[in-house]
């Protein structure tokens, strides 16, 4: 009974969570604010923290909606679903074609905000452990705002949208080898005892697999994953899912984040004959499990430990990582590009930080690393950056419009 009570729970919690998102979603998408933002909110708003704790079970007296294990479960198979739809935006040849620019902003985009975000956070009297997850978390880069943005103002083949798009795949690998580093250290005591050749490797094993499964991809999931041997309904999309989680299941053997797995094999199966069949039907499964995943973020944020403590902490946070992007990012993107309106444009497209950092926020929560004060921090920064980023980007070019005019 126990545990049908239990089932009962999940289903509750998914049906009351997805319809909140879903509303959410449509309200933001028609005042032209990033729906990401709408479903993170609902989770806010209607969370066991927030209204939800009103919804009364009539015979216990107790919460209706409960954020436990199985619901914490099917926010990270949503994770790893959204990072790779994320894979199936670049191919590989299109990675490497971005050369050497792409790399180093990407690259100075990730070292720029962790340092900056692990001395402040370690001088504000955090632990190691929780000042580089928070760390971490500044590193992201979500382009997906800034992509509507830039097709808004028929940008997306300019120079900056090019060097955005790679750079923030740079971004988001190192994001993601950062993030499998941190999460293998395990306590704060590993810090103290930790091994820069360790780190090293654990890197190194990062984008060794990210090789691996490119050139496994390019030998043998178009050998593969065809319609030449999957011939009845469904049964392409469902090799390619059993690909991706296949490989989130190796990276988590390995020891590495579960996402680093899944968004490798959406890089590799963007340059497949089957790739239009294949988004087709991940965004119809995307419909379903990234709305549930950024409500349930959002549902975990304990509003009894907002204080002016947190508040300052948000601003600092907030602060680091609007002035980090455009320090990292921005600065060499003028040196790239040779026009430092192009160049700053670059800087304030990748701030936003998005789903990346939702999902370190989350892996940081369930890995007991973050405390409830903190993880509400992060997620307040990550709602901020997606606000900014949009209306930062859209003012920028509607000087260059007006000038035109």
């Amino acid at each position: 009974m126990a545990a049908e009570a239990g089932f009962i729970e999940v289903i509750i919690a998914v049906g009351i969570l997805l319809a909140a998102a879903k509303l959410m979603g449509e309200l933001f998408s028609r005042i032209k604010l990033p729906i990401v933002l709408g479903e993170l909110l609902a989770g806010m708003i209607i969370g066991p923290f927030a209204l939800g704790a009103f919804l009364l079970h009539p015979e216990t007296g107790e919460s209706i909606l409960k954020i436990g294990p199985e619901l914490r479960t099917l926010g990270e198979i949503g994770a790893i679903v959204i990072l790779f739809m994320a894979g199936l935006e670049m191919t590989p040849k299109e990675f490497l074609r971005g050369g050497k620019a792409s790399f180093t902003v990407g690259t100075l985009g990730v070292i720029v905000p962790f340092f900056a975000g692990l001395l402040v956070f370690q001088a504000f009297g955090y632990d190691a452990l929780q000042a580089m997850m928070i760390a971490t978390a500044l590193t992201a880069t979500s382009i997906a705002i800034s992509i509507q943005v830039l097709k808004e103002f028929n940008k997306i083949k300019s120079p900056e949208a090019r060097l955005i798009i790679a750079a923030a795949v740079v971004d988001d690998i190192l994001a993601i080898a950062v993030l499998s580093v941190v999460t293998s250290l395990g306590s704060a005591e590993a810090i103290d005892n930790i091994d820069l050749l360790d780190v090293t490797f654990t890197i190194l094993k990062v984008l060794g697999f990210f090789a691996a499964i490119l050139i496994a991809a390019i030998f043998i999931l178009p050998k593969v994953i065809t319609p030449r041997i999957w011939k009845s309904t469904g049964s392409v999309e469902g090799i390619a899912t059993a690909s991706f989680f296949g490989a989130a299941a190796i990276a988590g053997t390995l020891g590495l984040s579960p996402i680093v797995g899944a968004f490798a094999v959406g890089m590799a199966l963007s340059a497949t004959k089957v790739f239009e069949k294949i988004e087709n039907f991940i965004s119809r499964i995307g419909l379903i499990f990234a709305p549930l995943f950024f409500a349930i973020i959002g549902a975990q944020v304990d509003f009894r430990t907002v204080n002016l403590d947190v508040l300052m902490l948000s601003a600092v946070v907030i602060a680091i990582a609007i002035s980090t992007k455009l320090l990292g990012c921005g600065l060499p993107s003028i040196l790239f590009l040779k026009n430092k309106t192009a160049g700053m444009r670059v800087g304030i497209g990748m701030i936003s930080r998005g789903e990346v950092g939702l999902i370190v926020a989350g892996v940081g929560l369930s890995s007991g690393v973050l405390t409830g004060d903190v993880y509400t921090t992060i997620v307040l920064m990550v709602a901020v950056t997606t606000i900014i980023t949009p209306i930062w980007l859209k003012m920028d070019y509607r000087k260059e419009v007006a000038k035109v005019e």
